[in-house]
């Protein structure tokens, strides 16, 4: 499960922002490193880093006498975008420094789609706004009134509408949701990328009903945005009944991600985990199941299907009895 949820939110949480590594060429490069195909260099320098920003969160998470701090977000904001970078301005007539890991030096806003434009915080109340953020969400986990999900559902919206970084703020704000779950004994989530008008037209509902002051944004009630708390719900109900279903055996595996996106470039994978089975088997013929997993790092399903699929292709063959047998490749 934690391996294919590493597959899901990485893939799925950098599409929203436009990442164009597809699904397959996302899990090769997780599994093994590797890429085939055509990919831009930012966009796998992200996806890995992103990976990286996924652990932090989840050891963070983990240590109950460390409070929420900006120190934390700032620097997964400097892990998940892999150091600074130049980015084009939206007119593409120039190109400025996007300085990671600290809060926006310029304003930062969004066309709607009315053609409006929609403003977040300023830099200059930007670090007020964020520090009251913090505080707030510190008071009230102390306090648990709040339902985790709730928690983490208002922090994500307040958090999005001061916008505090020049680029890589809707990422955080997703593992940040994943921090507050993770933290309180739920399972971390995946908001699809085939889901993403639905995430921002439900964002914008609560944008109508909020007003479009910063200020208002940064202090949204959960009444305000309980179309937005309706919206996450689904998502953790849907992960929570999965996993009582694996733990019952009734299904076994969780795919957090659209069908469709599950692309053919996964045929890569699968191949690379047949040939490295092959490579092993090859060095250590009695190896068993159990240590060719450990040794590959993916799960025992994986290797299991490969290996009875090798074998029936007649590549390879056991001699003898799992026990006390060896492979033996067919040349």
């Amino acid at each position: 499960m934690d391996q294919q949820f590493m597959f899901d939110f990485n893939y799925n949480s950098n599409h929203l922002e436009g990442n164009t590594l597809t699904y397959g060429q996302t899990k090769l490069l997780l599994l093994f490193g590797k890429i085939k195909g055509n990919a831009l260099m930012r966009d796998l320098e992200e996806m890995k880093a992103h990976n990286v920003g996924l652990e932090m969160t989840k050891v963070e998470a983990l240590d109950k006498e460390r409070p929420l701090s900006e120190s934390f977000i700032r620097e997964l904001n400097r892990i998940i975008l892999a150091g600074d970078f130049y980015k084009l301005s939206n007119n593409r007539e120039y190109r400025y420094k996007i300085h990671t890991g600290v809060y926006k030096t310029r304003p930062n806003s969004v066309i709607t789609v009315t053609g409006d434009m929609f403003d977040y915080a300023s830099p200059e109340e930007t670090p007020g706004l964020m520090a009251d953020l913090i505080k707030w969400y510190n008071t009230e986990e102390k306090k648990a009134r709040l339902s985790p999900i709730e928690l983490a559902t208002m922090f994500h919206y307040r958090y999005i509408r001061i916008h505090p970084f020049e680029d890589g703020n809707g990422r955080i704000a997703r593992l940040i949701v994943n921090y507050i779950l993770y933290r309180h004994g739920y399972p971390m989530v995946v908001i699809p990328n085939a889901d993403r008008k639905k995430y921002l037209d439900v964002l914008g509902m609560c944008d109508s009903i909020v007003g479009q002051e910063p200020f208002q944004g940064a202090n949204a009630t959960l009444e305000q945005i309980h179309v937005f708390v309706d919206f996450i719900s689904a998502y953790v109900e849907k992960k929570l009944i999965q996993a009582v279903q694996i733990a019952k055996g009734e299904i076994f595996e969780i795919i957090e991600t659209d069908k469709k996106e599950i692309d053919t470039v996964i045929d890569t994978v699968i191949d690379t985990v047949s040939t490295q089975i092959l490579n092993i088997i090859e060095q250590k013929p009695k190896i068993t199941i159990d240590e060719i997993v450990t040794r590959i790092g993916v799960s025992r399903r994986t290797v299991t299907r490969r290996i009875d699929s090798l074998r029936s292709e007649g590549v390879i063959e056991r001699i003898g009895s799992d026990k006390t047998g060896y492979w033996s490749i067919k040349k």
